[in-house]
Formats: structure tokens, sequence, C-alpha cells
């Protein structure tokens, strides 16, 4: 009796798709995994830099925003230890937020604020709440944005070599006022940097330590960091961006570039760089209720937190993830709220990464999607190899 996991065909197609996306230049090159009911199927198409070696499944690649889900991670393991508490200040690991001000118009002036009503908790930086961060409902400009970009903190595309080490990074923070008040609105990507900087702080280690003491290695994730070592190099490739009028294709980081050496930042919010099944076992792990070749990172109820939306009724029509208020927002990652489409249940969780990246879990139809690009998305909205992607493997299900 054959497989009632995929269809054959249906994964023929994918592999034929994702290839067409190669040959018609949407994509230098990529590597994806889909895994369902214990089968799990890779491919790669491609070149890793034009004129470059082949992407393999080892290839590694930037997977930018979907760091955030693994930062949520390792301050979730720093909650079940009772070093971090969700509902205590933030103050105690970060003194410089200890009396934030607010913005008393989010679109006004940097220098007009009023204080914050009540204290940044762990659960509002974990939950993107902590009142600062993109507003994807917004104008534009967006005042607390360009006071970031302009304090060198890194506010545009993921640039690793930019921003100052923590403690500056920090200190360059606090001075910027909150656009609303903690708890108030969903604000993207910021959080992120700043729960980083949290469990360093709580750990009492860097970062990149606390992710492979606590995640990479007892998940076997030997290719994921926050660089990638010289003698990897050769499994990395450039990361290439389109113009978004004229369509023509640069090089936005060679392999040699920004993550071929430790950044004096390790990004909580997009630093990583993982290959196909280095995600897969981080994947994997979350499905399986927080544990993994008999490694248990964090407990089943944890990860039902993590995975479970966060975001009240008002605050998704006010701007959350989505527009359309079809995405939600767990504990440091995205869940999807209603099936809009031929894809993802509701109840499918993941995020994606605007270098390229896409990974999602799909406990309903227990589906497991991960797709790793050299090509930036040229909009907000996922590119059409990423769409092309998750079409064509939920229509390979084979049952």
């Amino acid at each position: 009796m054959g497989s009632t996991a995929w269809n054959d065909d249906g994964l023929a197609r994918l592999e034929a798709v994702m290839n067409r996306h190669v040959e018609q230049g949407s994509a230098e090159g990529l590597a994806w995994l889909v895994a369902r009911h214990g089968e799990v199927h890779a491919g790669a198409a491609g070149v890793l830099e034009r004129g470059g070696a082949p992407v393999a499944r080892d290839s590694i690649f930037r997977v930018s925003s979907m760091t955030k889900p693994v930062t949520a991670v390792a301050a979730l393991t720093l909650v079940e230890e009772c070093r971090l508490r969700l509902d205590d200040p933030v103050a105690e690991w970060l003194p410089e937020l200890a009396e934030p001000r607010v913005l008393a118009d989010p679109a006004g002036p940097v220098d007009d604020t009023v204080p914050a009503r009540r204290p940044i908790t762990v659960r509002d930086v974990l939950t993107f709440r902590m009142g600062t961060g993109m507003d994807f409902a917004g104008p534009w400009p967006q005042t607390v944005l360009t006071a970031a970009a302009e304090a060198g903190l890194g506010a545009g595309p993921p640039a690793p070599a930019e921003p100052p080490a923590p403690d500056e990074w920090m200190r360059r923070f606090a001075a910027i006022p909150l656009a609303h008040q903690p708890g108030e609105r969903w604000l993207y990507h910021t959080s992120a940097q700043v729960l980083g900087v949290l469990v360093a702080r709580a750990a009492g280690k860097p970062l990149d330590e606390v992710m492979a003491e606590r995640i990479f290695e007892p998940l076997g994730m030997a290719d994921t960091g926050f660089s990638v070592p010289a003698g990897s190099l050769g499994r990395f490739g450039a990361c290439h961006m389109p113009d978004p009028e004229t369509g023509e294709v640069t090089v936005y980081d060679p392999p040699d570039g920004q993550w071929a050496s430790p950044p004096a930042f390790p990004g909580g919010g997009d630093g990583l760089v993982s290959t196909v099944d280095d995600w897969w076992a981080f994947a994997s792990m979350l499905r399986s209720g927080g544990s993994s070749g008999g490694r248990r990172i964090l407990a089943r109820p944890t990860v039902e937190a993590m995975t479970t939306n966060q975001l009240t009724p008002e605050q998704l029509a006010a701007g959350g993830p989505d527009p359309a208020g079809t995405q939600g927002w767990g504990l440091g990652t995205g869940v999807l709220l209603t099936r809009t489409g031929t894809t993802h249940a509701a109840g499918s969780y993941g995020w994606e990464g605007g270098l390229g990246s896409s990974w999602a879990n799909d406990p309903v139809e227990d589906v497991t999607g991960i797709l790793l690009t050299t090509r930036t998305w040229s909009s907000p909205q996922p590119a059409a190899v990423t769409r092309d992607f998750w079409t064509a493997t939920y229509a390979a299900l084979g049952d």
C-alpha cells in the first residue's frame, strides 16, 4: 500500500514549480522541505549565487525574521525556569526601560511625549505589544522608525554589521519614546530585538550562546547561528535584492559579507542563518509538543501558549500581522486564525523572512513546510515563489 501522506504526482509538481521559478529568474537558488505523517521530502534548485555552486540540501541561507520564533523559544525556556515571569516588568533586566515615555501622537514629533501608564512586561515583549515597532496599518514615515534609523539601531533590512553591541543598543533605544502605550497595540519587529537583549541578560550569557546551549546543540542544528564559519562559506550563498520599480536584481549581501563574521549585536529579530534540515529539527520539536529525539526544549503547555493567538479582536482590527485580520500572534510567532485559501488550516503557526524564507507548521493537516531562497521579497507581501510553494505543497497531500 502506498503512502497516504503525499501524492507522488503532487510532489513531482512541487519540484517542477520550484525549478520553474529558478529557470524564469524568480530566484537564483532555493531549497525546500515538506513533512507529513513522518514522511519528509526535500529538494533544491538553482545556484548559491550567479555563476556559483549549485544549491544543495545542506546549503545555508539567511532566514531573517524566522529568527523571531527562535528568540521566543529561548525566552520561554527562561520562563519555565522562573528566571523570567510573563507578567513581571522587564525593568529588572532592562533598567533602561524602567520609565518609558510614549509619543502623545504616534505620528507626532519625537519630543512630544507622555509617561507610560504602566510598566512594560515580559508578556508585552513576547506578544509584540511593548509599544514600539513597525505599524503595518500606519502612515509613512513613522516617527519611532525614523528615530531608530537615525540612532543606528538597524531599522532597515537585516544588516548585522551595523547595530552596536547590546548595552549600547539598549542605551540608544531607551532614548526613543514608544509609539503606543504598553499593551495597547501590536507593532512589528522591534520587540524581538529587545527580547534578544532580555534573554541574554536574564541568562547571563550572550544571545548566541544561549540559543546554542538551549536550542541548537540539543536539536543538532549545527549550521544555525548568527554567522557562517569560514569553513562553511562554500555552502552559503549571496542574498539578491530586486529593485521594486525596475526589477533589476543586485547583490544585497555576498557570501563573505555581513554574515561572515559574528555580529556585535546578535539580532533576535532577524539575525540567524540556517538550513532546511536544521529548521526541520526546530519545527518538529514544536510539532512534538516541545521535545525531539529524547531532548525536551519546552513543556507542551508552553508550546501551546506560544502557538495560540494572544491578540484581542480590537488589536487585530487596529493593525495586526495581517491587514485582513486573518493572522494573529502568539508568544513570538504568527498564528493563522482563519483558513482563507487552499493552503494552511486555522491554527497553523510559523513565520516568514523578508530575505526570502518561509516556514509553517499546520497541526490540523499535519504539514510542515520550509522554503529558503537567495532572493529578498520586493514588497511586504510574500513573493510569488513563496505563494506557489505553499499552493503546490498542499496540492500534494495524499488524503
